[in-house]
This record gives structure tokens, C-alpha cells and sequence, in this order.
């Protein structure tokens, strides 16, 4: 069964920067679409960004345009989320899924499985 695991959260200052990674047990990822989501506390879950099997396709939230960059490692077969010039609203909890209508629609969570445990990003002074 595919399970996926998420990799690189931690404590930043903001304006900082961190890189999360997606990866999948014994599986590699590369037929599938991704996305990364996050929840903060309190909030119901957001899709942040999305890419297609091939990379063609690469969406983002409009709270993440310009400071966020999706891309996929086809060397270590992992999906990574660059957060650059991070913000105290961008705290949260993120977590990847695979998107299984490879649409990356991310208002169609129903698309998405596979969901990681989860990694803590903290923007704080």
C-alpha cells in the first residue's frame, strides 16, 4: 500500500525559508500527482500547491504565489516544496497526498489519498 512521508518541517524566523519533501515507502512517486496541504490550528485544511506526474503542471494557492515552488526530484523520486520568505500565517501542519484523478484540482480532496502523517512548519520570531 502506498504510504507516504513527509520530511523537513521545523521552526523558522519569519522572511526564512524551508524545504519539505514527500516521499513514499518502497514506491516511487514519479507516475503520480502530488499535493501538498496544510492545516493550521483551528482552520480546516488548505491545498497549497499540486503538480502533475510529468511536472507540466504546477499549481499554487494564491497565499503562496511567488514565495512557494513545487518540483519533483526524479533522482531521489520525491516531491519537494520550497517556502521561501515564510510568514507567521503559513504555520501549520503540512502534509502530502497523492492526487489519484492526477488532475490537480485541489478543492477536490476526494482525489487525494495516500495522506503522510504530516510535518510541523513554525514561522516565529
Amino acid at each position: 500500500q502506498l504510504q507516504l512521508v513527509e520530511s523537513g518541517g521545523g521552526l523558522v524566523q519569519p522572511g526564512g525559508s524551508l524545504r519539505l519533501s514527500c516521499a513514499a515507502s518502497g514506491v516511487p512517486l514519479d507516475h503520480y500527482a502530488i499535493g501538498w496541504f496544510r492545516q493550521a490550528p483551528g482552520k480546516e485544511r488548505e491545498g497549497v500547491s499540486c503538480i502533475t506526474a510529468t511536472g507540466g503542471t504546477r499549481k499554487y494557492a494564491d497565499s503562496v504565489k511567488g514565495r512557494f515552488t513545487i518540483a519533483r526530484d526524479y533522482v531521489k523520486s520525491t516531491v519537494n516544496l520550497q517556502m521561501n520568505n515564510l510568514k507567521a500565517e503559513d504555520t501549520a501542519v503540512y502534509y502530502c497526498a497523492v492526487d489519484f484523478g492526477a488532475t490537480c484540482i485541489m478543492t477536490r480532496t476526494d482525489n487525494f489519498g495516500s495522506w503522510g502523517q504530516g510535518t510541523q512548519v513554525t514561522v516565529s520570531p
